[in-house]
């Protein structure tokens, strides 16, 4: 059993792991040849996110997903380095909208060079992405283009917040489906049509990214509040900070809201004060540590892992498929 990757997948085939490192190396390889300019200061902006590393679980998936064709296809790696690189975008703009100060363990870009440069450097890896993806062919624009539309869609719908008489859960797994889930559900699919897979293969393994984008993105939620380092790239309580209504807090409200109890309500109202405080935000992670609302939402995370899981069993029985069932597990294993 070997560990592949920064996301610390276990492969136990030595072909396999043979490949995805290989194209995983690659990957890496096209990232730094995507983000490099003719003017210096570009390409150092531009690569400030992939030096500071991350888990490459796009590509991964994208590996992992040629298996049930031809994994050495020569699409597979500019289709895994388009989605790491669209990845990347959204994230400098992300900070941006966050007024975030860290990202993967190092300044964000906004807070070293200010917004207008993290906002134009996001749309300069959009813009070098592009460029890959024209020579992947007609199929392959539209369904990433697909994608960043549902991906924007996510992005509009978490910042206008949900409509009257909506379930702000439901809302929220809406939104997260659109800003996580369509770009994972995108790289099952890339590496599946890249390989040649059939149609079939194409389908359950966009459908199963889709799931797992969603359980991975609720992981990040629980560790903002329950991990005590920095699991997920950001200081513990982040999201808590920012006022980002990620899926614990969603339950805590939805209990409050539905049951009054006055300790629910008090921590809600915690939750809307001025968190800038670090002991006032220490104590609302500890109580939200110990609320039921936390492992209400480890649960939901576990389900959608598990729907991903029970996707891939069309498929026939091999190595990639073990795989892509444990990196379900690792996925869960992130959320406690």
């Amino acid at each position: 059993m070997t560990v592949v990757g920064p996301f610390g997948l276990s492969v136990r085939d030595q072909a396999l792991e043979t490949d995805v490192q290989a194209g995983l190396a690659a990957v890496e390889e096209g990232l730094l040849d995507a983000t490099k300019s003719e003017v210096p200061f570009i390409t150092d902006a531009a690569r400030h996110l992939v030096r500071a590393g991350g888990k490459r679980f796009r590509p991964l998936l994208v590996m992992l997903a040629s298996q049930f064709g031809d994994p050495h296809a020569p699409g597979i790696v500019p289709s895994a380095v388009v989605v790491e690189l669209t990845h990347l975008a959204t994230l400098y703009h992300d900070d941006v909208m966050d007024e975030a100060d860290v990202r993967r363990g190092v300044a964000s870009a906004n807070a070293r060079w200010g917004n207008s440069v993290a906002v134009l450097t996001g749309d300069f890896l959009f813009a070098r992405a592009s460029h890959i993806l024209a020579d992947l062919g007609l199929d392959a624009v539209r369904v990433q283009a697909e994608a960043f539309e549902r991906l924007v869609t996510g992005q509009i719908l978490e910042t206008s917040g949900p409509r009257d008489g909506r379930d702000p859960v439901d809302h929220y797994l809406d939104v997260i489906a659109g800003k996580t889930g369509s770009l994972v559900a995108v790289s099952g699919r890339f590496g599946a049509i890249m390989s040649g897979a059939d149609d079939r293969v194409v389908d359950i393994l966009t459908q199963y990214g889709e799931r797992l984008g969603v359980a991975f993105q609720l992981a990040d939620d629980l560790l903002d509040i329950s991990s005590e380092g920095h699991e997920s790239g950001k200081t513990p309580g982040t999201d808590l900070r920012e006022g980002i209504p990620t899926l614990p807090v969603l339950h805590l409200r939805a209990q409050a809201a539905a049951h009054g109890r006055p300790a629910d309500v008090e921590l809600c109202e915690l939750l809307d004060g001025d968190l800038t405080d670090d002991g006032r935000l220490a104590e609302v992670l500890r109580r939200m540590r110990e609320h039921p609302a936390l492992e209400q939402a480890r649960r939901d995370t576990v389900r959608y892992a598990q729907e991903a899981r029970d996707t891939l069993a069309p498929l026939p029985e091999c190595y990639a498929k073990s795989a892509l069932e444990e990196l379900c597990d690792t996925v869960v294993h992130r959320a406690g």
